[in-house]
C-alpha cells in the first residue's frame, strides 16, 4: 500500500510561484509513474502533469505547459510540481497519485490506483 501526502500548497497573487510536494511511503517509489491532478470547485478533476516511473518522460496539460514543470527525486521519494506564472483559474485542490511501472499514456486518473488527500492551491487576482 502506497501513501501519499501533499504539502505546499497556499495562498499566493496572479504572478506568483508555489512548489508542491508530494511524500510517498509505503511501497518501492521508483517503481510508480507520479501524476499531479486538480479540482476546482464544481468542475471534475483533471489532469495537470505526470513523469514516468525512470523520470524519462513528462507529460502536461496544455493549459499549465511553460508554466509548470514536474520532476522526482527517487532518492527521497517525493515528487515536486514547480508552478510559475500562476493564474487565477489554477485555484484547486492539487493532489497525487501513483501509477505501478507507468511510462506512457498517463493523463488519465482511472489508471492511478493511490491518491493522496490534496493540497489547496489559491490564486488571488
Amino acid at each position: 500500500q502506497v501513501r501519499l501526502v501533499e504539502s505546499g500548497g497556499g495562498l499566493v497573487q496572479a504572478g506568483g510561484s508555489l512548489r508542491l510536494n508530494c511524500a510517498a511511503s509505503g511501497g518501492t517509489f521508483s517503481t510508480y509513474a507520479m501524476g499531479w491532478f486538480r479540482q476546482a470547485p464544481g468542475k471534475e478533476r483533471e489532469f495537470v502533469a505526470a513523469i514516468s516511473y525512470g523520470g524519462g518522460n513528462t507529460y502536461y496539460a496544455d493549459s499549465v505547459k511553460g508554466r509548470f514543470t514536474i520532476s522526482r527525486v527517487n532518492a527521497k521519494n517525493t515528487v515536486y510540481l514547480r508552478m510559475n506564472s500562476l493564474k487565477p483559474e489554477d485555484t484547486a485542490v492539487y493532489y497525487c497519485a501513483a501509477k505501478l511501472w507507468g511510462v506512457m499514456a498517463l493523463i488519465n486518473s482511472y489508471e492511478y490506483a493511490y491518491w493522496g488527500q490534496g493540497t489547496q492551491v489559491t490564486v488571488s487576482s
